[in-house]
């Protein structure tokens, strides 16, 4: 068996059962080993649609609409965070979000316009360069 640490965001508080305090649900969960995230979805009865923005260990694991990490299995310790699919960006993962390396392989295969978002642009070179006195 491991253990999980799962928060459970906006709508999907529900699926955390007594643990729902309307906007969240933390929720520890002990799980048989292997069990991959479609396994935890599967025992929450969560339906793919509703999942989106996730986050394992703080990486960014899952973007609405990738599945990216489905086969990812859980590790004893691991601590999953599940937004709504309709949930904005959470404010604290702003700023240099780390990507999976799931994630990271679902977005080079999609041809959809995904591009991590914390890519230099030119703007910000411009804008270095400037405050560099360069």
């Amino acid at each position: 068996m491991i253990k999980v640490e799962l928060w459970l965001y906006g709508p999907l508080a529900r699926y955390g059962g007594e643990a729902d305090q309307g906007s969240h649900a933390r929720v520890d969960l002990e799980l048989p080993a292997e069990t991959t995230m479609e396994g935890l979805l599967a025992q929450l009865r969560l339906p793919l649609e509703e999942k989106g923005i996730t986050f394992i260990n703080r990486k960014l694991s899952d973007m609405p609409g990738l599945a990216a990490d489905m086969g990812r299995e859980l590790l004893d310790g691991d601590r999953v965070a599940i937004f709504h699919n309709k949930s904005m960006w959470p404010f604290q993962y702003r700023h240099e979000a780390a990507a999976s390396p799931e994630l990271q392989q679902a977005m080079k295969r999609q041809d959809q316009g995904l591009h991590h978002s914390y890519r230099e642009s030119p703007v910000e070179k411009v804008k270095q360069d400037d405050d560099s006195g360069s």
